[in-house]
């Protein structure tokens, strides 16, 4: 009888080296793993590992917490519009989970014809992309988009995408790739959880390893002998087919063990393998997977992941409530801060100047309050909108330097679709305090002195330089430097939110219109006149109508010859 040979194999689970990244010369794109396929082995540890699922998961809600906002919104309420019309919650919250899970995200803009607007923002799926391999100047300039890079055929041609700013005139589509920084990588960045990723397939192994006991029987339940002599391959191949039919299958669950020998005196014997402490092992290499995946996320406590853990949960809120703010600043606001930069850049081409952040989900009996000194900040930290009836007599000097800040929101930056045709010092005996152009802050709607073909607006001026002019007066000069100029209705608003008010009459707000900087100012407000270029013709009665607009305004408070009468 011929003695068949029996092979012993044991799977060794080895550790993850570092993912490698290739430039062949034949592609133009970049391939990223052993196989091209390092984000699929991600995707495969998300879906195999209950615990990586978690914390990723977790994570995720964390750094998306309710969506975005901005501590600017009732300032630009036109901007905060138009942003969340771009920025839809769905697509945002896909950008952020595959920035977690994949370490990068994409996102693809979607330009007008003439590419000076981006109309539409999405996600795109990160492991459908591949860089291309960088010019001369280390820019990478495109991604090449395939739906299965591990099954790539030389006959495909991958469809390239440019980068932002990358495109030209007549690509309407271009992508931003969010990448934070690893040393020693450059087209791609592995995960933040990458020393781990041996414990995720670890758990999925040991998980796979109870499933298939339980589905195919603990044990062989049957052990056949044919005592009568061993037939060829063929014949025991049909035999075994036929038990197997008659004995398996989901109404008779089970393993049975067929032997072929000469005679009953040489019949198989079966010698049962015990296993001692299996279940202690496989719970131990359970326990220690789970714990290290709960490190490699950096996961502060685990019951903020929805994990239980052995030390009970009656009395350890104060420990809940100081890993809860531990792992928001180490952990949540660092990714938040990326994806945050990105979307910045994003708005900006749209000339859209949002102070955006992510609503946290924290509560906000967890959150560090004693060390926020401005309401803005405040806002950041718990998303409570800041009232805009709220009294401005406490603010400290902290919180006003947020409202300087924030001055720039009551402006507008003129296009080029704009010609100044007229400029002049601002007249007239009008009250400039006037309540009912106080309803809305808003620099991009028609003021009261436009019609439509012209716009009025106001820049403050001259711009000096001084080092030792006032906080206000350099902040209004860098605006005037920079183009951005004013609704005579929004610095009625600034003067109603008592901006500069620490120089008015007993430390009340006035009228900026009237006072500018104080007693002792050397600006006035500049009238400019606004046509729209390519506009259509007016009739002399829809011609340019000068505004009625107070006296003060043309003069230097320094120049004044009652100005010793004010107290500042």
């Amino acid at each position: 009888m011929e003695q068949k040979k029996s092979n012993l194999r044991v799977v060794n689970l080895s550790g993850y080296e570092v993912p490698c990244i290739k430039e062949h010369h034949n592609k133009d794109w970049v391939s990223y793993g052993d196989n091209n396929d390092y984000f699929d082995k991600i995707i495969e540890r998300y879906a195999g590992s209950p615990t990586n699922a978690r914390c990723i998961n977790g994570i995720v809600d964390m750094v998306y917490g309710k969506g975005l906002d901005a501590t600017n919104s009732d300032i630009r309420p036109v901007d905060y519009v138009r942003m969340k019309k771009l920025f839809r919650p769905k697509q945002m919250k896909r950008i952020v989970h595959d920035y977690k899970m994949l370490g990068q995200a994409a996102i693809q803009v979607v330009y007008n014809k003439a590419k000076t607007k981006i109309l539409k923002v999405t996600h795109f799926p990160m492991e459908t992309l591949r860089a291309e391999k960088c010019d001369s100047k280390g820019v990478i300039r495109a991604y090449y988009y395939h739906p299965k890079w591990t099954n790539i055929q030389p006959k495909d041609k991958p469809k390239r995408i440019p980068s932002f700013g990358n495109g030209s005139k007549g690509q309407q589509q271009e992508l931003v790739v969010i990448k934070p920084y690893r040393s020693g990588f450059y087209y791609y960045s592995p995960v933040d959880y990458h020393s781990c990723l041996q414990y995720a397939s670890l758990e999925e192994e040991v998980s796979n390893y109870h499933i298939n006991n339980i589905r195919q029987g603990l044990q062989p339940s049957l052990l056949i002998n044919f005592n009568n002599g061993v037939p060829d391959e063929e014949a025991q191949q049909m035999i075994e087919n036929k038990i197997y039919d008659k004995f398996s299958g989901s109404s008779n669950a089970g393993k049975f063990i067929l032997a072929f020998n000469e005679s009953q005196e040489t019949k198989a014997d079966l010698d049962p393998i015990h296993l001692p402490d299996a279940h202690a092992q496989y719970q131990f290499m359970s326990d220690e997977a789970r714990e290290k995946i709960m490190l490699g996320h950096g996961i502060v406590s685990p019951i903020l992941m929805g994990i239980k853990d052995n030390t009970g949960f009656g009395n350890n809120a104060e420990e809940l409530r100081t890993s809860s703010i531990l792992m928001d600043n180490t952990l949540i606001k660092p990714f938040q801060n990326e994806v945050l930069s990105a979307l910045t850049e994003i708005l900006e081409f749209n000339e859209i100047f949002l102070d955006l952040y992510f609503i946290t989900l924290q509560p906000i009996e967890f959150t560090e309050l004693e060390n926020i000194s401005t309401k803005v900040k405040r806002e950041e930290e718990t998303g409570e909108k800041l009232s805009s009836q709220v009294e401005l007599d406490d603010f400290s000097d902290d919180e006003g330097d947020d409202l300087m800040i924030q001055l720039e929101g009551l402006g507008e930056t003129i296009t080029d679709e704009w010609e100044l045709i007229h400029a002049e010092p601002y007249k007239d005996e009008q009250s400039a305090l006037n309540q009912s152009e106080l309803a809305e802050a808003n620099p991009y709607k028609d003021s009261s002195d436009d019609n439509g073909v012209y716009k009025v607006r106001y820049a403050y001026m001259p711009v000096r330089k001084n080092p030792k002019s006032r906080k206000f007066c350099k902040r209004m000069e860098m605006f005037t430097e920079r183009n951005i100029i004013f609704r005579k209705e929004d610095i009625n608003q600034m003067s109603f939110r008592g901006v500069n008010k620490e120089l008015g009459h007993n430390k009340q707000n006035y009228s900026l219109l009237k006072f500018k900087g104080g007693k002792n100012c050397h600006h006035f407000w500049e009238m400019r006149v606004y046509k729209k270029i390519g506009g259509k013709s007016v009739t002399p009665k829809d011609d340019f109508i000068q505004p009625n607009n107070p006296k003060e305004m043309e003069e230097r408070m320094i120049d004044r010859p009652d100005r010793g009468a004010y107290k500042k």
